[in-house]
């Protein structure tokens, strides 16, 4: 019996390549799945994104819109549509065409392999240095938190169980991570190679700076790694500061003399007021994040849906 699938897409300036996207998976979805639904979640589109799904809504009976009231970024996006969700397996891809939709049916066959999660890795990256180095520092926060093997084989392109979602159903906050999430409910992650297509129509709207800074979110919002460099960071000053008073101690009993010079006091004044500024600063970010937690701040509010029958194959 073949699966059932819900396809979410986070849309952000979109409007040219969506048709066609809903074109390909029109296409290649009523031949892998029993019953298919498509989620498009315009994440507050400045172009006419909105309009061209209500047009795809009004065309395709399978397709399921939700516009948000403001760009609350993807993560958030995602976690919208996931949560709208209404079969058994959940298949997250982008809105730029570099995720093959059919290649979608393979990587949801992985989850028979007894995995719960299956990326949908691509076989060559087609970004450009900056951000391919980005990615890379994004896989390196999320460590933390999923494991070295894990976090080493994530991508946007992901298959899931929908009843992961149960682990993470009742999460607020404005920071979200959707890969971290789903290590609430599970361990079992799996990776397969995919077709990854250059980009065609418009521009990535992911810059080097926005992944950067959702690594830091990250970190910051669901490790305690920041805290751990802190700790590391001052017990290191610490062990300068007592080699310095030995060294100085040293030279007074043997010379008889101290260490004279403004310059050396001013270095050891400084390292020591640096490590404390970034322990301080760390604290502060997980400070602000308990705030916003604190103010119940939403994940993302929904301006409208627009839900249609979904359609069997």
């Amino acid at each position: 019996m073949k699966p059932s699938v819900s396809v979410v897409v986070p849309v952000y300036n979109s409007q040219d390549s969506l048709p066609i996207l809903v074109d390909r998976l029109s296409a290649s979805l009523p031949a892998a799945f029993e019953q298919y639904e498509l989620i498009l979640v315009n994440d507050g589109s400045s172009d006419n994104s909105w309009q061209t799904v209500l047009g795809l809504v009004e065309k395709f009976p399978w397709v399921r819109a939700i516009d948000l009231m403001r760009n609350y970024g993807q993560h958030n996006a995602v976690l919208c549509g996931v949560r709208a969700a209404s079969f058994d397996i959940v298949v997250t891809i982008d809105d730029d065409l570099q995720h093959p939709p059919e290649e979608i049916h393979r990587v949801v066959g992985w989850l028979d392999e007894g995995y719960d999660v299956v990326y949908g890795v691509p076989n060559e990256e087609t970004h450009g240095f900056l951000r391919n180095m980005a990615s890379v520092i994004t896989k390196i926060a999320l460590q933390s938190t999923m494991g070295a093997e894990t976090a080493r084989n994530v991508s946007a392109f992901r298959a899931f169980k929908t009843n992961l979602r149960d682990a993470f159903f009742d999460y607020r906050g404005p920071f979200a991570s959707v890969d971290v999430l789903l290590t609430w409910g599970t361990r079992r992650f799996g990776a397969i190679r995919v077709r990854h297509d250059p980009r065609t129509v418009g521009r990535s709207n992911y810059t080097v700076g926005k992944l950067i800074r959702h690594a830091f979110n990250m970190m910051t919002g669901f490790s305690v790694l920041p805290l751990q460099l802190a700790s590391i960071a001052g017990f290191t000053c610490t062990l300068f500061g007592i080699g310095i008073l030995a060294y100085v101690l040293l030279r007074y009993f043997i010379h008889g003399s101290t260490v004279a010079g403004f310059p050396f006091l001013a270095s050891i004044i400084a390292i020591f007021s640096g490590a404390q500024l970034f322990a301080l600063g760390i604290i502060g970010e997980y400070l602000a994040r308990m705030h916003f937690r604190i103010m119940d701040r939403p994940t993302y509010a929904v301006r409208e849906r627009r839900p249609r029958e979904v359609m069997k194959s």
